[in-house]
């Protein structure tokens, strides 16, 4: 079958504008949607920009709107869309555009790691591991499935809002809420101090565009509104 693509193009070095351009190419029912772009680079525009690794939704590279809605383009398959449909293919929204699909997402990770996304411990380690039993960590076992393909940040409303660019975002609200409720961990306190403020977990409106577009099925909205909860039992705690 043919599949009809329209994507997002833009190269600084040399456009003034952004600007879409058209393809045509043979595809398979079965064949990924990136596939096809991998198809389009090879055999029509090499110069086509976008990433990519795994390919099996496990690296989380490829993200970018299908259809307007964020996506992985390696979990899209043809068979989804209807024949002679026009897909169209656009860079995450939220990041700057540095080429055609490809985005910078320093401005991602900068906000994700200023969460503290590791384990805090302040007790001596032990001999082996932090032991864990199975229902202590079955609380955060969505959480710990999100790749940081960013698609639940650039889809969120809060985000995309020039007044609350400082907002955190939903992807490193998801790792607060795995380490806030790991059994292992002993910095609860330095986190709800870095969770407890608008440009916190307090930032989230409940939009649920998060849970929406996430690739991996976490419940993203559900964790948020747990990491606030736990904020005001510990306030209660204090008083």
């Amino acid at each position: 079958m043919i599949m009809k693509f329209k994507i997002f193009r833009y190269d600084p070095a040399k456009d003034d504008e952004p600007h879409y351009q058209s393809y045509e190419i043979e595809a398979e029912p079965q064949d990924r949607i990136l596939d096809c772009l991998n198809r389009i680079r090879a055999r029509k525009d090499p110069t086509l920009s976008f990433r990519m690794s795994c390919g099996h939704g496990v690296c989380g590279s490829d993200g970018m709107r299908i259809n307007g809605m964020s996506s992985l383009a390696c979990q899209k398959l043809v068979k989804d869309f209807q024949e002679n449909e026009e897909v169209l293919i656009e860079p995450l929204q939220v990041f700057r555009v540095i080429k055609d699909l490809v985005v910078e997402m320093e401005p991602f990770f900068e906000r994700y790691n200023s969460t503290r996304p590791y384990l805090i411990t302040k007790s001596p380690a032990p001999d082996k591991e932090r032991l864990q039993s199975f229902q202590e960590h079955k609380i955060f076992d969505d959480a710990i499935r999100c790749i940081l393909c960013a698609c639940c940040t650039a889809s969120c409303p809060v985000n995309q809002d020039k007044a609350t660019e400082a907002y955190v975002g939903p992807a490193a609200l998801v790792r607060s809420f795995r380490y806030l409720f790991d059994s292992r961990d002993e910095g609860s306190k330095e986190r709800i101090a870095l969770l407890d403020n608008k440009d916190g977990a307090w930032g989230c409106q409940t939009k649920w565009m998060c849970t929406r577009v996430c690739p991996k099925e976490i419940p993203v909205t559900k964790e948020i509104f747990e990491i606030k909860k736990r904020i005001l039992e510990r306030k209660k705690e204090k008083n």
